[in-house]
């Protein structure tokens, strides 16, 4: 293979299918976008693909919560503000005030879809995480938000009898017509009988909701599903993808050794908003003099805080204090308020041979969050026609340089809504038929992505440089030019991991600033006057290439 494909190379389809609309991925952004669709036209055809269980993904993981201004007191102007603050001068404020002004609504609705969340006296228990300066995160079983959603909306889904869903089926390619808009998708199902092998899914229209990349790298919250596979097709149809550059960072994912690979356990920010502190090896709290906020200071605040500690005491991590947490006077009491407030996390830290009532937990920032994808207007359209992005596979624009705590689950609410409304507002497009595809195809096999990954993780990961970038990129061009592999899953996504990875470092390199979570150790300072805007990447000739957006949204559809 020469470059990186411009489509995978896969069997012709052996089966077709036809649906109004199709939606890629099983998560809060994909099945709220289903239900909406559905529940406001039961005539609608309206199909689920994903390439796991419906019940798999990055929902499911989500331990801190939603955030919304559903407290008394609190206003959506107070979580525009923090919103803003957090995302570092480049969100799109139009975007953010969407978010939180239709957020509370959307939080009230995925209530009344059967959706529980924890109360005290009748009303809703709020709590705070970082960034925030209010308490506006609702939970569900203290740390088992994400599940419970999930849980109520599959629940929706399988009672929706407009509503068709097609498991393991993983999402190959955009088919387009002879005018560059969507036509239909191809897909592989692993199944038997009529919908098994390569098919071809006729539709209107693509809702991309499939999640995140987070296996790009070595070490991740992200589940093994997070393979960047919206992002990738994205950009092998000629999308935009924008703000890739920004991958978050948690800072508290626990550490499990030098040798630990793939999905890590995550200790949850809200373990710090009730009461945790981060120490050194010597002790010293030292968030406390980094910012107002301290340990509740923004995700990029803390994790550039925690890894500069790492390197000046040369260890490979820190340490989190919970032992007092929620005040506790005593070990019992402490032991008390972590089974009632965080049970799913006490269990993994206990699996891991850690008491955190008892003992301080070793933590070590690692990838959890993409604040960049796919290039959205406010209704979700992306700059092909027929395609439209919600979730961790979109840049909406409401996270900017850096997502703050908890707007994930809300933006994968309000914005799956707002496509929904979209499409039966302004009607479908009149179905077209796929035009003969001659791009050239490629794969490269799955042993490539260990490599990848070792890449990504030492130069393109928490710090970066103008020489590691540019090792990164000549490393992962000569990936791409190894030979071919047989078509089939591993091999797809593996060329999706890489032409993600490829994109992720042309955007790190091309940005000499340090902003929100892109920490160039070669360009330390914020620049205010030649990097207030975004990068925007495409796919050309094999390569990605980067454009200059000073805006966000205006310039995106067509």
């Amino acid at each position: 293979m020469s470059g990186l494909p411009a489509r995978l190379a896969a069997p012709a389809p052996g089966w077709e299918q036809e649906a109004d609309v199709v939606v890629v991925g099983s998560g809060v952004a994909g099945l709220t976008t289903a239900l909406r669709l559905s529940g406001n036209d039961p005539v609608l055809r309206v199909l689920v693909v994903t390439k796991d269980l419906l019940s798999a993904g990055s929902t499911r993981w989500a331990q801190g919560g939603i955030a919304a201004a559903l407290g008394p007191g609190d206003t959506p102007q107070e979580h525009l503000a923090d919103t803003l603050v957090a995302g570092a001068g480049l969100c799109d404020e139009d975007a953010v005030r969407v978010l939180v002004t239709e957020g509370p609504e959307a939080v009230r609705e995925l209530i009344a879809q059967g959706a529980h969340f924890d109360e005290s006296g009748g009303e809703l228990s709020l709590t705070r995480e970082g960034g925030h300066h209010r308490d506006r995160i609702a939970h569900a079983g203290g740390d088992a938000t994400g599940a419970e959603i999930q849980r109520a909306l599959v629940a929706a889904v399988r009672a929706a009898p407009g509503i068709e869903v097609v498991e393991h089926a993983i999402a190959v390619d955009l088919a387009l017509d002879g005018a560059g808009a969507v036509a239909g998708l191809t897909v592989h199902v692993l199944g038997e009988g009529q919908r098994d092998g390569v098919g071809l899914l006729r539709t209107r229209a693509v809702v991309l909701a499939s999640g995140g990349l987070g296996q790009v790298f070595s070490q991740t919250t992200n589940p093994s599903v997070a393979t960047g596979d919206g992002v990738a097709l994205a950009l092998r149809a000629g999308a935009v993808v924008r703000d890739l550059e920004f991958v978050q960072f948690h800072p508290t994912v626990m550490w499990l050794g030098e040798d630990a690979e793939g999905q890590q356990p995550l200790v949850s920010e809200a373990v710090r908003g009730e009461g945790a502190v981060l120490r050194d090896w010597s002790g010293a709290a030292f968030m406390r003099g980094e910012h107002e906020l301290a340990d509740l200071a923004p995700r990029d605040v803390v994790a550039k805080a925690i890894t500069r500690r790492m390197h000046a005491e040369d260890r490979p991590h820190v340490w989190l204090d919970a032992t007092r947490i929620g005040g506790a006077r005593t070990d019992e009491e402490a032991e008390a308020f972590w089974a009632r407030r965080f049970p799913t996390i006490l269990s993994v830290c206990r699996a891991h041979g850690v008491d955190p009532a008892r003992e301080p937990i070793p933590v070590a920032p690692a990838c959890h969050y993409a604040s960049g994808g796919v290039a959205t207007d406010l209704d979700g359209r992306s700059s092909v026609p027929g395609l439209l992005a919600t979730g961790e596979v979109a840049c909406s624009g409401v996270h900017g340089a850096n997502r703050l705590a908890s707007n994930s689950l809300l933006e994968g609410l309000v914005f799956a809504r707002r496509i929904a409304d979209a499409l039966l507002r302004d009607g479908l497009p009149a179905p077209t038929v796929p035009a003969l595809d001659a791009r050239p195809e490629g794969l490269v096999g799955q042993d490539v992505v260990p490599l990848l990954q070792a890449e990504t993780t030492a130069r393109v990961g928490v710090l970066r440089s103008a020489h590691g970038l540019a090792q990164a990129r000549e490393r992962l061009a000569a990936l791409a030019a190894t030979p071919g592999s047989t078509p089939g899953a591993a091999a797809w996504q593996a060329t999706n991991l890489l032409t993600v990875a490829s994109a992720l470092a042309a955007a790190a390199q091309a940005r000499e600033e340090t902003r929100g979570s892109h920490w160039r150790d070669d360009f330390p300072d914020r620049d205010d006057v030649g990097w207030q805007g975004h990068l925007d990447v495409v796919l050309t000739a094999g390569a990605p290439a980067t454009l200059w957006s000073p805006n966000h949204a205006e310039e995106v559809s067509r």
